[in-house]
């Protein structure tokens, strides 16, 4: 076994371990949902930066992000402006959110829609959408240690199941065990890593390529070579597409289940607020990581797997036991928001579909959610297999496109119940049912092309399925309050 193999395998079995020591943090009784799903409302500002740090951060930025960059360009880096653009909503929406949650009791987004507006099939289409929508960015973590483990040997083609269902394993039994204080522990060790990765990636990579100069010459040079060239500059046809990408992708970003969950676990408004401030840092990461895809294309990786490209970076240009200090950050990063993702999903099934034939919380329902991350996991692993994507980060994107769908019922919601529930859940069919017909038409590809006057204009399904969302929910609520 190589010396990167043998560190691979040290740090994912030390946070393994870590994981199902978190059982016996705090001494809290997980059998208790709010206990086990929300670490009992508990987390401090530290914990809460790192939870969340470690539930936006994952293998979509070690792995999907600088796969795109080497793939496409400068419409890779939409990834920057969109983390940058979500964090001043999030102090309005979520602050507020984790105010009213708090004194009612609320586990998932779809408890505070339930209350709003009175309706039960609103109430399980936010449920089910949640669930739904979590499944490719669960996958997209899958996808991140198929990357690093093919680095080793570990798969081949055709042969992905024997690896990912050892990772798929782990994950699920020690979130099974400890619930949402594993991955909030696990998350110190995994930031620790990635940071001390892509700063010594940044530093050692480009020097080795002959500066940042040189890697940016040469990326300009070789992209432009390519069979669908691209640039290290936006054309002005990608314009628009990189916008609508960035804003779309920023208000569904907050909207997923497991940002919810990390957010009602905080200990206060001001840990939302203050969190909101600090998030920001992790920005200036990502944007560091997305240059990775230019130092790639500059060095002449040749992959045939975009995703790969990293962990070969890693492989090329640093000694065997740092590449697998590299290698095991990525892991852990998508072991961590991976874990989050299947409790968050798992909530909106409990707390929504199962409560409605067990009223009260109760063992059972904590029972009902933990025994569902394994069916998460499962059906995520699954999607992997036979969802076919050219680019790993468009999991993440198709997963946003149904997730903007709930937009207008929690976030117009939580300043006004005008709009009608009948309207929202007609908006709501539209929007989703919109959004699958153009991934369908676009290949499962996150961007569609409308033609109009002769013209045509590439941009973002999400935003585009959340526009006839809202057009709908307005049109038929006013035609409702007339009736009423």
């Amino acid at each position: 076994m190589s010396g990167a193999a043998v560190v691979l395998t040290i740090a994912v079995a030390a946070v393994t371990i870590l994981g199902f020591a978190a059982a016996r943090w705090q001494g809290a009784d997980l059998a208790d949902l709010e206990q086990w799903a929300l670490g009992g409302r508990s987390f401090g500002t530290l914990l809460s930066w790192f939870l969340l740090g470690g539930d936006l951060y994952t293998a979509y930025t070690f792995i999907a992000v600088p796969a795109l960059v080497y793939g496409v360009g400068a419409l890779g880096f939409f990834a920057v402006p969109y983390a940058t653009i979500a964090y001043p909503i999030a102090l309005v929406v979520l602050a507020k959110f984790w105010t009213v949650a708090r004194q009612r009791g609320y586990v998932t987004a779809a408890d505070f829609v339930r209350e709003r507006f009175g309706n039960r099939r609103l109430e399980l289409a936010i449920a089910f959408t949640g669930v739904v929508a979590a499944m490719p960015y669960i996958a997209l973590q899958l996808v991140g240690m198929r990357a690093v483990f093919g680095g080793f040997g570990l798969l081949s083609a055709g042969h992905a199941a024997p690896a990912l269902t050892v990772s798929f394993v782990l994950l699920a039994a020690y979130t099974y065990t400890s619930g949402l204080r594993a991955p909030a522990l696990i998350a110190l060790v995994k930031d620790t890593l990635i940071y001390i990765t892509v700063i010594a990636a940044i530093v050692v990579i480009p020097a080795r390529l002959g500066g940042w100069a040189h890697v940016f010459g040469e990326s300009q040079r070789l992209l432009g070579t390519r069979a669908h060239p691209g640039s290290i500059f936006l054309a002005r046809p990608q314009y628009f597409t990189y916008a609508t990408m960035a804003f779309g992708s920023a208000l569904s970003l907050f909207l997923y289940p497991h940002s919810i969950t990390s957010v009602l676990a905080a200990r206060s408004r001001e840990v939302i607020r203050r969190n909101a401030a600090l998030l920001p840092i992790y920005s200036l990461l990502l944007g560091l990581i997305a240059l990775l895809g230019y130092c790639a294309v500059s060095a002449g990786i040749a992959a045939k797997d975009a995703s790969s490209v990293v962990p070969l970076l890693f492989v090329r240009y640093f000694p065997s036991w740092f590449a697998g200090l590299a290698d095991a950050a990525v892991v852990i990063g998508a072991l961590v928001p991976a874990a989050i993702m299947c409790i968050g999903a798992a909530n909106l099934f409990a707390s929504n579909v199962f409560r409605e034939f067990s009223p009260q919380r109760s063992p059972v329902e904590t029972a009902v959610a933990k025994a569902l991350t394994l069916v998460i996991c499962a059906f995520a692993l699954l999607f992997v297999f036979f969802v076919p994507v050219p680019y790993a980060i468009d999991f993440q994107l198709l997963g946003g496109a149904l997730m903007l769908q709930v937009f207008p019922a929690f976030v117009l919601g939580l300043w006004s119940d005008w709009l009608h529930p009948s309207a929202l859940l007609a908006g709501w069919a539209c929007g989703v049912a919109s959004s699958c017909a153009m991934a369908y038409a676009s290949s499962f590809t996150p961007n569609f092309t409308l033609h109009f006057f002769g013209g045509s204009l590439t941009g973002f399904i999400a935003l585009y399925a959340l526009a006839a969302n809202l057009l709908v929910s307005a049109a038929l609520t006013l035609l409702m309050r007339r009736v009423e």
